[in-house]
């Protein structure tokens, strides 16, 4: 699987240590691994629409936390970002400051099927590179499960792979495959916008157009209903305002057009959930698509991942399977299993090349 690695740094007097990076277009995530186990995860925010510059503080953050490894591992998805031209602009972009930040260790890059590949090595994989986060991580749950769904909720998507006799049995490879073949949905907790999708929501006994603008986001619903995890939300708002359930009531009913002090809460929670459950229906949808062609087992669990997994559970009730939860299964520090399971990439491509 390792096509290429060499160097060796000692930290903290520890050997065979990893880091796993998944880079972003909104957030650097990494995770250190030593002797096996997880024993650190970071996730900063790093909205590369803002620049690269947004990705070099990022990393300056990231490695004050973790310090450095013997080898880096990494994925991306951050050549999507408008940032650059297309993908293979991208993905030699995000390389390149990668084999700059993390020198003199060697920067070994995920690409799928095809194992890790070297900097040298990376314009001859480009394709394979970009976006490869999600089969890191389902190939990672292939090592845990026979059959099953691995289901990673993020901020901003999420991801619906099929394991199947302990391979990743995924149909689609290219983003535009992936939506296809309902494997990967733009829904996300946390920065999915809440006039994307949908146009008319119930509210006050009638259907009300909502405001093609941004007013709102899935953070202001989830955290709304009580259900968005603490620390999840690492963006700024859409108004600018605090992230506190007013702030949130507010922004939901400038989204139908009302100021907060015209209408209830208890009606704005009533909307948050309309919201909450018309994302579930979405990822549900793309479940059923992703299920209908792989002969899986119906005992065969929903496997949740992501700071999103929460939605991952209730899936799995809609869809009567039984459902595991990504940190009862992933090889980390106790204290650090939650933070591990919300970043599942970045652990992922860290026990991936160290098991390689």
């Amino acid at each position: 699987m390792l096509e290429h690695f060499a160097g060796k740094e000692a930290f903290h007097d520890c050997m065979n240590s990893v880091i796993g990076w998944d880079i972003g277009g909104a957030h650097l995530k990494a995770a250190r691994l030593e002797a096996g186990r997880i024993v650190d995860v970071v996730q900063i925010a790093s909205p590369l629409w803002l620049g690269l510059s947004e990705l070099d503080r990022a990393f300056a953050e990231a490695k004050t936390a973790l310090g450095s490894a013997e080898r880096n591992a990494v994925t991306m998805t951050a050549e999507l970002s408008d940032t650059f031209a297309d993908r293979q602009v991208g993905v030699a972009a995000v390389a390149e400051i990668m084999s700059r930040e993390l020198a003199p260790q060697p920067v070994l890059y995920y690409a799928g099927d095809r194992g890790f590949v070297s900097a040298e090595r990376v314009a001859a994989h480009t394709a394979a590179i970009a976006s490869a986060n999600w089969h890191a991580s389902a190939a990672l749950a292939a090592r845990h499960f026979a059959d099953g769904l691995f289901v990673d909720i993020g901020s901003t998507t999420t991801d619906l792979i099929p394991i199947r006799a302990r391979r990743v049995a995924a149909r689609g490879v290219s983003d535009p495959e992936r939506m296809a073949y309902g494997e990967l949905v733009y829904a996300g907790v946390v920065r999915s916008f809440l006039m994307a999708g949908l146009r008319l929501v119930p509210f006050a006994g009638r259907w009300v157009t909502l405001m093609n603008e941004w007013f709102a986001n899935a953070s202001d619903v989830y955290r709304i209903l009580g259900e968005l995890p603490e620390g999840a939300d690492q963006m700024a708002t859409a108004d600018g305002q605090p992230k506190t359930i007013e702030a949130s009531r507010a922004r939901l009913a400038r989204q139908i057009g009302y100021d907060a002090k015209d209408v209830s809460a208890a009606a704005l929670t009533q909307l948050a959930h309309f919201f909450a459950e018309a994302q579930l229906r979405e990822i549900t949808d793309g479940a059923y698509l992703a299920l209908s062609r792989t002969e899986i087992d119906s005992g065969a669990p929903i496997i949740g991942a992501g700071v999103g997994r929460f939605v991952a559970r209730k899936l799995a009730e809609r869809l009567g399977r039984p459902y595991v939860d990504f940190d009862e299964v992933i090889p980390a520090l106790p204290e650090r299993r939650a933070k591990a399971a919300d970043c599942v990439p970045a652990c992922a491509v860290a026990l991936l090349l160290e098991a390689s």
